[in-house]
Protein backbone atom coordinates (compact mmCIF):
# COMPACT_ATOMS: atom_id res chain seq x y z
CA UNK A 1 0.00 0.00 0.00
CA UNK A 2 1.39 3.37 -1.05
CA UNK A 3 0.64 6.28 1.31
CA UNK A 4 0.32 9.92 0.21
CA UNK A 5 -0.09 12.81 2.65
CA UNK A 6 -1.77 15.14 0.16
CA UNK A 7 -3.73 14.94 -3.07
CA UNK A 8 -0.92 16.94 -4.64
CA UNK A 9 1.46 14.00 -4.05
CA UNK A 10 -0.78 11.58 -5.95
CA UNK A 11 -0.36 10.85 -9.65
CA UNK A 12 -3.62 10.40 -11.54
CA UNK A 13 -4.40 6.76 -12.36
CA UNK A 14 -5.76 5.35 -15.60
CA UNK A 15 -8.37 3.30 -13.74
CA UNK A 16 -8.93 4.19 -10.09
CA UNK A 17 -11.55 2.35 -8.06
CA UNK A 18 -12.06 4.61 -5.07
CA UNK A 19 -13.93 5.34 -1.89
CA UNK A 20 -13.72 8.17 0.60
CA UNK A 21 -14.41 8.68 4.31
CA UNK A 22 -12.80 8.98 7.73
CA UNK A 23 -12.65 5.22 8.54
CA UNK A 24 -11.86 5.79 12.23
CA UNK A 25 -11.18 2.43 13.85
CA UNK A 26 -11.27 0.52 10.53
CA UNK A 27 -14.10 -1.60 11.94
CA UNK A 28 -16.04 -4.45 10.32
CA UNK A 29 -18.41 -2.04 8.54
CA UNK A 30 -15.42 -0.25 7.02
CA UNK A 31 -13.83 -3.56 6.07
CA UNK A 32 -17.02 -4.52 4.24
CA UNK A 33 -16.66 -1.43 2.03
CA UNK A 34 -12.89 -1.84 1.58
CA UNK A 35 -13.22 -5.53 0.77
CA UNK A 36 -15.71 -4.70 -1.99
CA UNK A 37 -13.42 -1.89 -3.18
CA UNK A 38 -10.41 -4.19 -3.54
CA UNK A 39 -12.51 -6.94 -5.14
CA UNK A 40 -13.99 -4.52 -7.69
CA UNK A 41 -10.54 -3.12 -8.55
CA UNK A 42 -9.26 -6.64 -9.26
CA UNK A 43 -12.34 -7.42 -11.35
CA UNK A 44 -12.01 -4.37 -13.63
CA UNK A 45 -8.20 -4.36 -13.75
CA UNK A 46 -7.92 -1.10 -11.80
CA UNK A 47 -6.20 0.09 -8.64
CA UNK A 48 -7.96 0.60 -5.30
CA UNK A 49 -7.78 4.03 -3.67
CA UNK A 50 -9.02 5.34 -0.31
CA UNK A 51 -9.21 9.11 0.13
CA UNK A 52 -9.33 9.98 3.82
CA UNK A 53 -8.54 13.05 5.86
CA UNK A 54 -6.42 14.30 8.75
CA UNK A 55 -7.28 15.73 11.17
CA UNK A 56 -10.72 14.16 11.58
CA UNK A 57 -13.25 16.59 10.00
CA UNK A 58 -15.25 16.92 13.24
CA UNK A 59 -12.14 18.14 15.07
CA UNK A 60 -11.95 21.00 12.55
CA UNK A 61 -15.65 21.78 12.13
CA UNK A 62 -16.71 21.22 15.77
CA UNK A 63 -13.66 22.17 17.85
CA UNK A 64 -15.76 22.81 20.96
CA UNK A 65 -17.18 19.28 20.96
CA UNK A 66 -14.89 16.77 22.64
CA UNK A 67 -14.31 13.85 20.29
CA UNK A 68 -12.29 10.78 21.20
CA UNK A 69 -11.04 8.72 18.27
CA UNK A 70 -10.43 5.00 17.97
CA UNK A 71 -7.23 5.31 15.97
CA UNK A 72 -4.34 7.69 15.67
CA UNK A 73 -3.20 8.31 12.10
CA UNK A 74 -0.33 5.83 12.54
CA UNK A 75 -2.69 3.16 13.88
CA UNK A 76 -5.18 3.74 11.07
CA UNK A 77 -2.47 3.35 8.43
CA UNK A 78 -1.34 0.10 10.06
CA UNK A 79 -4.88 -1.32 10.00
CA UNK A 80 -5.54 -0.19 6.44
CA UNK A 81 -2.35 -1.90 5.27
CA UNK A 82 -3.99 -5.21 6.13
CA UNK A 83 -6.97 -4.65 3.81
CA UNK A 84 -5.18 -5.06 0.47
CA UNK A 85 -5.55 -1.42 -0.56
CA UNK A 86 -3.24 -0.19 -3.33
CA UNK A 87 -3.26 3.53 -2.48
CA UNK A 88 -4.08 5.57 0.64
CA UNK A 89 -4.40 9.34 0.27
CA UNK A 90 -4.48 11.27 3.56
CA UNK A 91 -5.44 14.81 2.61
CA UNK A 92 -5.17 17.69 5.13
CA UNK A 93 -8.67 18.67 6.22
CA UNK A 94 -9.25 22.40 6.71
CA UNK A 95 -12.27 24.67 6.96
CA UNK A 96 -11.45 25.93 3.47
CA UNK A 97 -11.43 22.38 2.10
CA UNK A 98 -14.77 21.70 3.83
CA UNK A 99 -16.36 24.41 1.66
CA UNK A 100 -15.63 22.49 -1.57
CA UNK A 101 -18.95 22.13 -3.47
CA UNK A 102 -19.98 18.53 -4.19
CA UNK A 103 -19.73 19.00 -7.98
CA UNK A 104 -16.20 20.40 -7.67
CA UNK A 105 -15.25 17.56 -5.29
CA UNK A 106 -16.36 15.00 -7.87
CA UNK A 107 -15.01 16.69 -10.99
CA UNK A 108 -11.71 18.14 -9.75
CA UNK A 109 -10.71 15.70 -7.01
CA UNK A 110 -12.25 12.31 -7.77
CA UNK A 111 -12.12 12.46 -11.57
CA UNK A 112 -9.30 14.84 -12.54
CA UNK A 113 -6.87 14.26 -9.65
CA UNK A 114 -7.49 10.62 -8.73
CA UNK A 115 -8.73 9.26 -12.06
CA UNK A 116 -11.85 7.55 -10.74
CA UNK A 117 -13.56 5.12 -13.09
CA UNK A 118 -15.59 3.44 -10.36
CA UNK A 119 -16.75 4.59 -6.91
CA UNK A 120 -17.60 2.16 -4.11
CA UNK A 121 -19.47 3.81 -1.24
CA UNK A 122 -21.47 2.86 1.83
CA UNK A 123 -25.17 3.63 1.82
CA UNK A 124 -26.23 7.08 3.03
CA UNK A 125 -22.82 8.46 2.03
CA UNK A 126 -22.54 12.27 1.86
CA UNK A 127 -19.73 14.52 0.70
CA UNK A 128 -18.85 18.09 -0.24
CA UNK A 129 -19.87 21.37 1.35
CA UNK A 130 -22.47 20.88 4.11
CA UNK A 131 -22.59 17.19 3.12
CA UNK A 132 -24.73 18.26 0.15
CA UNK A 133 -23.54 15.45 -2.15
CA UNK A 134 -25.35 12.09 -2.05
CA UNK A 135 -25.60 8.79 -3.90
CA UNK A 136 -28.22 10.34 -6.21
CA UNK A 137 -25.78 13.12 -7.12
CA UNK A 138 -23.08 10.57 -7.89
CA UNK A 139 -25.45 8.59 -10.12
CA UNK A 140 -26.20 11.86 -11.94
CA UNK A 141 -22.53 12.88 -12.28
CA UNK A 142 -21.29 9.42 -13.32
CA UNK A 143 -22.38 9.42 -16.99
CA UNK A 144 -21.19 13.00 -17.38
CA UNK A 145 -17.68 12.42 -16.04
CA UNK A 146 -17.20 8.80 -17.06
CA UNK A 147 -17.41 6.76 -13.87
CA UNK A 148 -19.72 4.16 -12.36
CA UNK A 149 -21.03 4.10 -8.78
CA UNK A 150 -21.43 0.99 -6.65
CA UNK A 151 -23.30 1.43 -3.37
CA UNK A 152 -22.93 -1.14 -0.59
CA UNK A 153 -26.59 -1.92 0.22
CA UNK A 154 -27.99 -0.88 3.60
CA UNK A 155 -28.81 -4.53 4.25
CA UNK A 156 -25.14 -5.53 3.94
CA UNK A 157 -23.89 -2.80 6.27
CA UNK A 158 -26.74 -3.24 8.77
CA UNK A 159 -26.04 -6.97 8.86
CA UNK A 160 -22.86 -6.30 10.82
CA UNK A 161 -24.71 -3.65 12.86
CA UNK A 162 -21.62 -1.60 13.62
CA UNK A 163 -20.79 2.05 14.13
CA UNK A 164 -17.86 3.93 15.61
CA UNK A 165 -20.30 5.36 18.17
CA UNK A 166 -21.16 1.86 19.45
CA UNK A 167 -17.47 0.97 19.70
CA UNK A 168 -16.68 4.15 21.64
CA UNK A 169 -19.55 3.40 24.04
CA UNK A 170 -18.28 -0.15 24.64
CA UNK A 171 -14.74 1.04 25.35
CA UNK A 172 -15.95 3.80 27.67
CA UNK A 173 -17.68 1.08 29.70
CA UNK A 174 -14.57 -1.13 29.63
CA UNK A 175 -16.27 -3.75 27.48
CA UNK A 176 -13.22 -4.41 25.30
CA UNK A 177 -14.49 -7.83 24.21
CA UNK A 178 -17.59 -6.27 22.64
CA UNK A 179 -15.47 -3.53 21.04
CA UNK A 180 -13.20 -6.20 19.53
CA UNK A 181 -16.26 -7.99 18.13
CA UNK A 182 -17.37 -4.79 16.39
CA UNK A 183 -13.86 -3.92 15.21
CA UNK A 184 -12.93 -7.36 13.99
CA UNK A 185 -9.67 -7.03 15.92
CA UNK A 186 -8.62 -6.13 19.48
CA UNK A 187 -8.56 -2.44 20.35
CA UNK A 188 -5.04 -1.04 20.10
CA UNK A 189 -3.30 1.48 22.36
CA UNK A 190 0.13 2.66 21.24
CA UNK A 191 2.82 4.86 22.72
CA UNK A 192 6.47 5.30 23.56
CA UNK A 193 7.79 3.75 26.77
CA UNK A 194 8.88 6.47 29.21
CA UNK A 195 10.18 6.38 32.77
CA UNK A 196 7.53 6.12 35.44
CA UNK A 197 7.71 5.81 39.23
CA UNK A 198 9.44 2.41 38.91
CA UNK A 199 7.40 1.03 41.80
CA UNK A 200 6.40 -2.09 39.89
CA UNK A 201 9.93 -3.45 39.68
CA UNK A 202 10.27 -3.32 43.49
CA UNK A 203 7.45 -5.88 43.83
CA UNK A 204 8.42 -8.09 40.90
CA UNK A 205 6.07 -6.58 38.31
CA UNK A 206 8.06 -4.06 36.23
CA UNK A 207 5.84 -2.03 33.95
CA UNK A 208 6.28 -0.10 30.72
CA UNK A 209 4.69 3.31 31.14
CA UNK A 210 3.20 4.40 27.79
CA UNK A 211 3.28 7.99 26.62
CA UNK A 212 0.06 8.30 24.58
CA UNK A 213 1.03 11.28 22.43
CA UNK A 214 -2.27 11.38 20.47
CA UNK A 215 -4.42 13.63 22.62
CA UNK A 216 -7.71 12.55 21.02
CA UNK A 217 -7.14 8.81 21.59
CA UNK A 218 -9.98 7.05 23.41
CA UNK A 219 -8.58 5.17 26.39
CA UNK A 220 -10.85 2.40 27.76
CA UNK A 221 -12.40 2.67 31.22
CA UNK A 222 -10.09 2.34 34.22
CA UNK A 223 -9.27 -1.27 34.95
CA UNK A 224 -6.78 -4.12 34.67
CA UNK A 225 -6.67 -5.78 31.26
CA UNK A 226 -5.00 -8.71 29.51
CA UNK A 227 -3.78 -8.62 25.94
CA UNK A 228 -0.79 -8.75 23.65
CA UNK A 229 2.11 -6.41 22.96
CA UNK A 230 3.81 -6.28 19.59
CA UNK A 231 7.56 -5.83 20.04
CA UNK A 232 10.20 -6.23 17.35
CA UNK A 233 7.83 -8.21 15.18
CA UNK A 234 6.81 -10.62 17.96
CA UNK A 235 3.69 -10.80 20.12
CA UNK A 236 4.07 -11.06 23.89
CA UNK A 237 1.37 -11.82 26.45
CA UNK A 238 0.81 -8.87 28.76
CA UNK A 239 -1.45 -7.27 31.33
CA UNK A 240 -2.00 -3.58 31.84
CA UNK A 241 -3.29 -1.15 34.42
CA UNK A 242 -5.28 1.58 32.72
CA UNK A 243 -6.24 4.58 34.80
CA UNK A 244 -5.36 5.79 38.26
CA UNK A 245 -3.18 3.97 40.80
CA UNK A 246 -4.75 4.71 44.19
CA UNK A 247 -2.54 2.27 46.14
CA UNK A 248 0.55 4.40 45.39
CA UNK A 249 -1.32 7.70 45.66
CA UNK A 250 -1.45 8.50 41.93
CA UNK A 251 -4.59 10.21 40.66
CA UNK A 252 -3.30 10.70 37.10
CA UNK A 253 -4.60 8.36 34.40
CA UNK A 254 -1.86 6.29 32.84
CA UNK A 255 -1.32 3.11 30.83
CA UNK A 256 1.23 0.76 32.41
CA UNK A 257 1.96 -2.60 30.81
CA UNK A 258 3.64 -5.66 32.31
CA UNK A 259 4.89 -8.19 29.76
CA UNK A 260 4.37 -11.72 31.03
CA UNK A 261 7.01 -13.42 28.91
CA UNK A 262 9.71 -10.77 28.42
CA UNK A 263 12.47 -9.34 30.59
CA UNK A 264 14.52 -6.44 29.29
CA UNK A 265 14.85 -2.69 28.86
CA UNK A 266 11.93 -1.15 26.97
CA UNK A 267 12.66 2.57 27.42
CA UNK A 268 12.30 4.46 24.14
CA UNK A 269 10.51 1.56 22.43
CA UNK A 270 7.16 2.18 20.76
CA UNK A 271 4.70 -0.46 21.94
CA UNK A 272 1.23 -1.39 20.71
CA UNK A 273 -1.00 -3.04 23.30
CA UNK A 274 -3.88 -5.05 21.82
CA UNK A 275 -6.49 -5.04 24.60
CA UNK A 276 -8.12 -8.47 24.76
CA UNK A 277 -9.88 -8.96 28.11
CA UNK A 278 -10.90 -6.93 31.14
CA UNK A 279 -9.74 -8.63 34.35
CA UNK A 280 -11.05 -6.34 37.10
CA UNK A 281 -11.63 -2.80 38.30
CA UNK A 282 -8.83 -0.62 39.65
CA UNK A 283 -8.76 -1.20 43.42
CA UNK A 284 -7.16 0.58 46.38
CA UNK A 285 -5.04 -1.94 48.32
CA UNK A 286 -3.73 -1.67 51.86
CA UNK A 287 -0.07 -1.37 50.88
CA UNK A 288 2.28 -2.84 48.28
CA UNK A 289 2.27 -6.35 49.74
CA UNK A 290 -1.46 -6.68 49.19
CA UNK A 291 -1.05 -5.24 45.69
CA UNK A 292 1.68 -7.79 44.93
CA UNK A 293 -0.60 -10.67 45.97
CA UNK A 294 -3.38 -9.35 43.72
CA UNK A 295 -1.02 -8.87 40.77
CA UNK A 296 0.03 -12.52 41.05
CA UNK A 297 -3.65 -13.49 40.86
CA UNK A 298 -4.12 -11.12 37.91
CA UNK A 299 -1.20 -12.79 36.13
CA UNK A 300 -2.80 -16.22 36.54
CA UNK A 301 -6.10 -14.85 35.26
CA UNK A 302 -4.41 -13.15 32.29
CA UNK A 303 -2.49 -16.27 31.29
CA UNK A 304 -5.69 -18.31 31.51
CA UNK A 305 -7.66 -15.89 29.30
CA UNK A 306 -4.80 -15.60 26.80
CA UNK A 307 -4.15 -19.35 26.65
Amino acid sequence: MKVYHSLADFNTLDCAVATTGTFDGVHLGHKKILGQLVQTAHKVGGESVLLTFSPHPRLVLQPDVELKLLTSLEEKIGLLEQTGLDHLIIHPFTKEFSRTPSLEFVREILVNQIGVKQLVIGYDHHFGRNREGSFDHLKEFGPIYGFEVEEIPALDIDAVNISSTKIRAALTEGNVELAATYLGHPYIIGGEVIKGDQIGRTIGFPTANLDINFQHKLIPADGVYAGYVRLNGKHHKAMANIGRRPTVGSTRRSVEIHLLDFDGDLYGQHLHFAVGHRLRDVLNFNGLDALKVQLALDKEDALSKLA
